[in-house]
């Protein structure tokens, strides 16, 4: 739908006055905030018109209006442009990657938190493209009862996983240096689908740890097929200081199903930021995504997630300070 510069004005400006203080915008509002060269009968026809047109809703007659969903939907799309990736908060991020001694699961965890305290909005990680790691160590480690630590490093830091086998301390030196050798350089994925096949192919050299890289096998099938599921719900507390009540409800109440949230973020080769707006009727909330690119592959998804009204340019914003320094950090990696 067209809109012209005015009108488009108008609209971004009644929507930015109502999420910063959920006042409904009127006429009078518009003539005192803005610069915009014209009369006060001319912005409150305006107005009408982009009731009219679906982008505006006047709760009460006579009363100052607000946005509806089809108005935050043109506001996303059309209106939010050139964001500026200036948050300077998010500069923890930063010093976050470039310890080389995070596991995956730490780095999932400060990332959600970091943004969650950056937009004050609760925040959600799905890590849904663990296949895309690449590999660069293994260390195993004998436990008591049985048991068999097992430490991989990737270019996005170290997961750790537990295998129930029996070993001696040197056939997991031995299994270490073999899957080193074997799969530096290459991804879980391609680890994952070949190991079988060149496992039958080395028997004679893999014959004392036999036991610790079968298991191992069946150990990456199920932890690729695992979504690892990080929730920061910091932001919640401002959510519920807020006007927006049953918004307020449907975002916990999303936030305890992680059922729902995985079908919400899960979302391959997400390109860029993508925003979903609330519906008017609240069944829905707002989410903000975008993907956690490690060497060009998505490794996760990082969703924000609130009401209809809420800040969508300064969510935006903090999003794009942190797509493009993980994939700036992440590829200065050796």
């Amino acid at each position: 739908m067209e809109l012209s510069e005015r009108k488009k004005k108008i609209l971004s400006m009644a929507i930015e006055e109502y999420i910063r203080d959920c006042s409904p915008i009127t006429s009078g509002a518009i003539k005192d905030l803005s610069n915009i060269d014209c009369s006060t009968a001319t912005l409150r026809s305006e107005l009408n018109a982009l009731e009219a047109m679906g982008f505006l809703r006047q709760l009460h007659t006579s009363g100052g209006r607000v946005p509806t969903a089809q108005g935050y939907r043109f506001y996303v799309e059309n209106l939010l442009t050139g964001i500026k990736a200036t948050n300077s908060e998010l500069e923890e991020v930063r010093k976050l990657i470039e310890n080389r001694t995070n596991s995956l699961s730490e780095l999932v965890s400060g990332i959600a938190k970091i943004v969650s305290k950056a937009t004050n909005y609760p925040t959600v990680i799905i890590v849904n493209g663990i296949e895309n790691l690449i590999l660069q160590e293994f260390k195993l480690i004998p436990l008591i009862e049985e048991k068999v630590m097992v430490l991989i490093g990737t270019n996005s830091g170290y997961i750790t996983d537990t295998l129930n086998v029996k070993a001696s301390q040197q056939s997991c030196d031995d299994a270490s240096n073999y899957l080193t050798k074997y799969f530096k350089g290459e991804s879980i994925g391609f680890m994952t689908k070949n190991l079988s096949e060149i496992n039958e192919g080395m028997n004679g050299e893999i014959s004392n740890f036999q036991q610790i890289i079968n298991s191992l096998i069946g150990g990456l099938k199920k932890f690729n097929q695992r979504k690892m599921l990080d929730i920061r719900r910091e932001g919640a507390l401002k959510l519920l200081k807020s006007r927006d009540k049953k918004e307020t409800e449907k975002v916990l109440e999303l936030l305890d199903d992680e059922e729902n949230l995985v079908e919400v973020l899960q979302e391959q080769d997400l390109d860029g930021i993508k925003i979903s707006v609330a519906n008017d009727d609240c069944e829905d909330c707002s989410v903000i995504k975008a993907p956690i690119k490690v060497g060009g592959a998505q490794l996760a998804t990082i969703g924000v997630i609130g009401p209809q009204r809420m800040d969508y340019e300064k969510i935006a914003s903090a999003l794009k300070v942190l797509i493009e320094n993980l994939e700036k950090l992440k590829g200065d990696k050796s």
